[in-house]
């Protein structure tokens, strides 16, 4: 287990950990949360060893692994696999063992080492490391290009992945969901939710965290809080613990003000002095309870938007891509049709790759549309918080000259906007509500945190005085306190808003509908966020039978409905991503290396037979409802055709009972996933005893 006791840690001035205590059992997923520069990240850093405790100890088992993403950005020419199979570092072992023994000629180390490889999964490494690509996100034709080729958010997804592919003991991640779409997050929590190793993850994504963790650790003035629940057990937990200390506080106020007037009162009397004297030496003793002082919490809010039109955009046959250097273009959504009005709140839908982005840069006029018309409505004020909106910020510069280059953008445009802040006193009161006061909005943007530069961000956007927002990912460096704000400060708005995001709780608690991007086109999701996940996985069964069919046709190159490929030697899908094994799993209770394949293959047959009638019955419910689903479509096509009124009703009749029987299919399919999820699951922990 992870132990730490009466720990202290300063970094330069600053004290981190204050006596802190804290202990971690072996398997628990942790979130480990607290405000931004709390010293979260310096924690990580104390349990990798590359800071070592001022005062206290801190033991974690020698003989575990610990794995954690690399942040530092990777330059090489090997390509995506190549990458990230070198996070196996006892595959990487196995394989110098090998090495080292051809060149001996050792024949007996030579059989050593091919022990090592196999009992290292070399036979579907390439396969699980490539699984974890897909899972990731990567399209299918990047797994073997170069990582210096992908952007900078791809190459921390590179890092992630080659984290994963690590076999370990304790899995360190920090803020892992940063630089991943929604359809990836679903796929992570999926395999973290099914790592066996002890899991410690820093995230400011409620949902996620909740998902993936059952214990809760508070960093909070250098003191660690430990909590057996989820964040949004913990906060309901934390929520109670302030109230009841606030009346606490009150009630002993209320006892010193009751004693003190009577000293006050008889003090000066003979007859009551002694018990004035009593009460004096009562006050005295009291152990006096301090105030419950919460932070104060960030909150901002949008000016009214004013009159708007009516469209505010209309889009015509609209294909969204890129013109290219050579006068090529590259056309990644086609044919959008559709129409934005006033109030409407729409979450844009989508895995990374399929055009989410692009299509919000043409709607906020950054890509000019490659054909169709796009209709913008009269004196529309769009404001848009680009995916990387912090990179544009200029690190020279001050958050006040940022608002006052702004603020002569907007004038130069004409008195559109209502606002027109020109003078610095001005200016300087607008940064000083986004805690940009004093000195703040003279210090240049490169010395700020995340967390301020998307404060100043949020501030440019908020000056604006928009109709539409236009938000991609508006969420990526902001903590807590800072996404409850945005989302309050959405629902107050009384404009339109267009959002990408990862954050399923700002979707909720914002969007009253969704737009789906996939496979080139643009169309209305009818469904909510559940059925949203539901689609992901669905999809992803269909791309695994895909990729089997493919596999037992003896097709050899990987296409997009074959991800894998046949040189993955029929290694797991995606949604099959085998778990890393830990270093009990590794001593194998004394077993010899032939003794424990021995005992792996049985586990398989077990695991084989108990899987069995569940397998049959998820066939049987998975052919009910193609049926159930053809039958519902070809009523429907009924429909559209002349009917009497009694024919009508009966179609109609029928719809709505084969909804019914759909629903009740659908709730059973989730009901044997999730049986099977579980059986997959146990069948992942350590061996049976010999």
């Amino acid at each position: 287990m992870i132990v730490l006791r009466d720990v202290v840690l300063r970094r330069g001035t600053k004290l981190v950990l204050d006596g802190a205590s804290l202990i971690l059992n072996p398997g628990e997923k942790v979130g480990l949360v607290g405000r931004n520069g709390a010293g979260k990240s310096s924690l990580f850093a104390l349990l990798r060893g590359e800071l070592h405790e001022d005062r206290g100890e801190v033991t974690v088992p020698p003989h575990w692994r610990v794995a954690h993403v690399a942040q530092d950005m990777p330059e090489t020419d090997a390509d995506a696999t190549a990458f990230v199979l070198a996070g196996d570092t006892r595959l990487s072992d196995a394989q110098a063992q090998l090495r080292a023994a051809e060149i001996s000629g050792d024949g007996a180390a030579i059989a050593a080492a091919h022990a090592a490889l196999a009992d290292a999964g070399a036979h579907d490494a390439r396969a699980r490391a490539q699984a974890l690509l897909l899972g990731l996100g990567f399209a299918p034709d990047g797994l073997e290009q170069p990582v210096r080729s992908f952007s900078g958010g791809w190459r921390m997804r590179l890092q992630l992945a080659r984290a994963l592919m690590c076999p370990s003991d304790a899995l360190l991640l920090d803020e892992p969901t940063n630089h991943l779409d929604l359809d990836a997050l679903i796929w992570l929590e999926g395999w973290l939710q099914r790592y066996a190793g002890t899991l410690i993850v820093i995230s400011h994504d409620r949902e996620f965290l909740d998902a993936v963790t059952r214990v809760t650790v508070h960093l909070e003035d250098g003191r660690l809080t430990r909590y057996g629940g989820c964040l949004s057990a913990f906060e309901d937990w934390q929520a109670q613990q302030l109230a009841q200390q606030h009346a606490a506080y009150e009630r002993q106020q209320a006892r010193i003000a009751h004693l003190q007037r009577f000293v006050e009162r008889f003090r000066a009397k003979a007859t009551k002095a002694r018990q004035a004297q009593s009460r004096l030496k009562a006050l005295a003793r009291m152990e006096r309870l301090a105030p419950v002082l919460a932070h104060n919490a960030f909150a901002f809010q949008f000016a009214p938007a004013g009159a708007m039109p009516n469209p505010l955009l209309i889009l015509h046959d609209v294909t969204a891509g890129y013109r290219l250097a050579d006068g090529d273009v590259r056309p990644i959504v086609r044919g959008v049709r559709c129409s934005v009005l006033p109030g409407q709140r729409i979450g844009i839908l989508g895995a990374n790759g399929q055009g989410k982005s692009t299509l919000v840069k043409t709607l906020a006029g950054v890509l000019p549309p490659l054909a169709g018309r796009m209709a913008v409505g009269r004196g529309l004020r769009i404001g848009y918080f680009a995916q990387h909106e912090l990179d544009v910020l200029r690190p020279d510069e001050t958050p006040l000259q940022h608002l006052q280059r702004l603020a002569r953008q907007v004038e130069a445009h004409g008195p559109s906007n209502p606002q027109s802040l020109v003078r610095e006193a001005d200016l300087r009161a607008f940064l000083g509500g986004f805690a940009f006061s004093g000195e703040m909005a003279l210090q240049p943007v490169g010395s700020l945190s995340g967390g301020e530069k998307a404060r100043l961000a949020l501030a440019l956007l908020v000056w604006q005085r928009p109709h539409l927002l236009l938000l991609d990912e508006p969420t990526n460096h902001l903590d807590l306190d800072l996404r409850q704000a945005l989302a309050v400060a959405l629902n107050d708005f009384d404009g339109s808003v267009l959002l990408v995001s990862h954050d399923r709780a700002l979707l909720r608690s914002v969007c009253d509908g969704f737009w789906l991007v996939s496979e080139g086109q643009l169309q209305p999701f009818d469904g909510d966020l559940e059925d949203y996940q539901r689609h992901v996985l669905q999809h992803a069964r269909q791309r695994r039978e895909a990729w089997r069919a493919g596999g037992r046709s003896g097709r050899s190159e990987p296409s997009p409905d074959d991800p894998l490929g046949s040189h993955h030697n029929g290694a797991a899908s995606v949604a099959e991503v085998p778990m890393p094994q830990t270093a009990a799993d590794d001593a194998g209770a004394g077993l010899t290396p032939q003794e424990r394949r021995r005992r792996l293959a049985q586990r398989r047959q077990q695991l084989a037979l108990r899987l069995r009638p569940h397998l049959r019955e998820r066939e049987a419910v998975e052919g009910q409802l193609q049926r159930l689903q053809s039958e519902q479509t070809a009523l429907q096509a009924q429909l559209a055709q002349p009917l009497t009124p009694v024919q009508r009703a009966e179609l109609g009749r029928r719809l709505k009972a084969l909804e019914s029987e759909i629903a009740a299919a659908e709730e059973r399919w989730l009901t044997i996933a999730e049986t099977i999820e579980a059986l997959e699951r146990d069948a992942h922990v350590e061996l049976p005893a010999a």
